[in-house]
């Protein structure tokens, strides 16, 4: 029975190498947090982890292509708007320009018409001079004796009627002519002065009427002037202040949009910041819980080594004593290591199961040093995500600007 106690408690603890192993890395790596790698490296990686960061580097690269496949398609829609944007621009431009065509189509009318007016002008002076000519030539032929009917009229050929010439007397002939002539000459004399007053007021009349017409139409003209001055006037004040309201709306959007991103990047920030003083924490706390268990793991060792030597000592000395001593003493102080060797074996089966609880609970932190570490990482693609969405965001918005 002794011997059977000793075989038992001779067998060294599976836990003890482990724990010595353990402590020998803890004060190693002591002086400061050891780095991801190294982590990995004491652990005993099985079938079922292995699978578990398949399984996680696999959604991992889902997650980036959904990521990256987000970024092509909000590409294709920036692209999409750059370019109805440049399309709508160049649409302004043309009509800005058909515009500026207008108002020098209508600069230029409004110039072929005054070209017209003065030409008008011109032709109503031409005439206006000649009937002033021709006041003037009727002046000349009567002071040079000519009367009208003279010039109009006159024979090309002989009559058809034979002249028969009367038997007058030569006196009677010159003082009839003479008479006739005085008769003839005052009037002609009252009528050059009637046709001459006649003309001059018709010389007076048309230049009225010129005057008249052309005070009209440049009237006309330069109330269409100032109509369509007023006109282009309208179009250009609606035009600016369509474009200051646009112009504003844009400037307004694009503050919106940088307070956006200044209070994205606060709260980025804010979180990267508070994501790291966590896992600090983490990690820290993980390091204290993880050194309070290599200490109950040392201790649970120790005891256990001290109470297999006791035990060893007892099975030495009852088997000295049972060489020496009577039967009945043996029996009593076989009964008494019995009960004392019951009783040790109880506290090493206690010490098992606290063994085998403290390994789950090094189990149960290693598995949330991970997931702590796997959000970690997690959190920090986030932010680089973040980032680089504010720096895409913020090229843009001054690409805008």
């Amino acid at each position: 029975m002794p011997r059977t106690t000793s075989e038992n408690h001779n067998h060294p603890h599976p836990g003890s190498a482990t724990t010595k192993s353990t402590k020998k890395v803890t004060i190693k790596n002591g002086s400061g947090i050891p780095t991801i790698e190294e982590r990995l490296g004491y652990l005993r990686p099985s079938r079922e982890l292995l699978e578990f960061y398949r399984r996680k580097i696999a959604q991992y690269d889902n997650e980036r292509d959904d990521i990256l496949q987000k970024f092509d398609r909000c590409k294709v829609a920036y692209e999409e708007k750059h370019k109805l944007e440049w399309e709508l621009r160049k649409r302004e431009s043309e009509i800005v320009e058909l515009q500026k065509a207008i108002s020098d189509l209508q600069i230029y009318l409004f110039q072929e018409r005054e070209q017209v007016l003065r030409l008008y002008a011109e032709n109503d002076r031409l005439k206006i001079q000649e009937l002033q000519d021709r006041k003037k030539i009727n002046r000349l032929l009567n002071l040079c004796g000519v009367t009208e009917e003279e010039i109009t009229y006159f024979i090309k050929e002989p009559p058809g009627v034979g002249i028969v010439p009367q038997k007058i007397s030569p006196v009677v002939v010159n003082e009839q002519r003479s008479s006739s002539s005085h008769k003839k000459d005052l009037v002609e004399q009252k009528s050059s002065n009637i046709s001459s007053q006649i003309r001059d007021n018709e010389t007076l009349s048309l230049q009225i009427e010129a005057l008249q017409a052309q005070l009209e139409e440049q009237t006309k003209l330069a109330k269409e002037q100032i109509e369509s001055l007023l006109e282009d006037r309208r179009v250009r004040i609606e035009e600016y202040d369509v474009q200051r309201k646009r112009d504003e709306e844009r400037l307004k959007q694009a503050q919106e949009k940088i307070v956006q991103m200044q209070n994205l990047l606060h709260e980025s920030t804010k979180d990267v910041i508070e994501s790291k003083f966590d896992l600090r924490n983490a990690e820290k706390q993980w390091l204290h819980e993880k050194d309070q268990l290599l200490q109950e793991l040392d201790k649970t060792a120790a005891h256990e080594q001290r109470k297999e030597d006791e035990i060893l000592f007892l099975n030495t000395s009852n088997h000295i004593q049972n060489t020496s001593s009577s039967a009945s003493i043996l029996l009593q102080e076989n009964a008494y290591f019995e009960e004392e060797r019951k009783k040790y074996e109880d506290e090493i089966h206690a010490l098992e199961q606290q063994h085998i609880q403290t390994h789950k609970l090094a189990e149960m932190y290693r598995n949330q040093v991970l997931a702590l570490e796997e959000q970690l990482c997690k959190i920090r693609e986030e932010g680089d995500v973040t980032r680089e969405i504010y720096k895409v965001s913020y090229f843009f918005c001054i690409y805008r600007i």
